[in-house]
């Protein structure tokens, strides 16, 4: 399996509060792959009170698991490190206006 289709998917699902999808703002902290094409992903929000925090990923589950031939998707979510603006991709910061 490519992690590009995986990356692919991730881009879809956005933050309601901020318009950029979750892999550009830097929520996405693993992703591993194994032999049977299942997924483990670890990701975070933007802050431990996000009131999405339980759906999130719920969705990103969604997405991932939508890929043609992939197995079993398991999404943690962490708190540490904590996410901060720094993980935001140059696309994430031109979408911001912070470039």
């Amino acid at each position: 399996m490519d992690k590009k289709a995986i990356i692919d998917a991730l881009r879809k699902v956005y933050d309601p509060e901020i318009p950029v999808n979750i892999y550009d703002l830097g929520l996405i902290y693993e992703i591993n792959i194994d032999d049977a094409n299942n997924v483990a992903i670890v990701m975070t929000v933007t802050a431990p009170n996000c009131p999405i925090a339980d759906e999130l990923p719920e969705n990103v589950r969604q997405y991932v698991a939508s890929i043609p031939d992939i197995g079993k998707v398991n999404v943690k979510l962490t708190f540490e490190p904590p996410w901060t603006p720094d993980k935001l991709s140059d696309e994430a910061r031109l979408e911001l206006g912070l470039l």
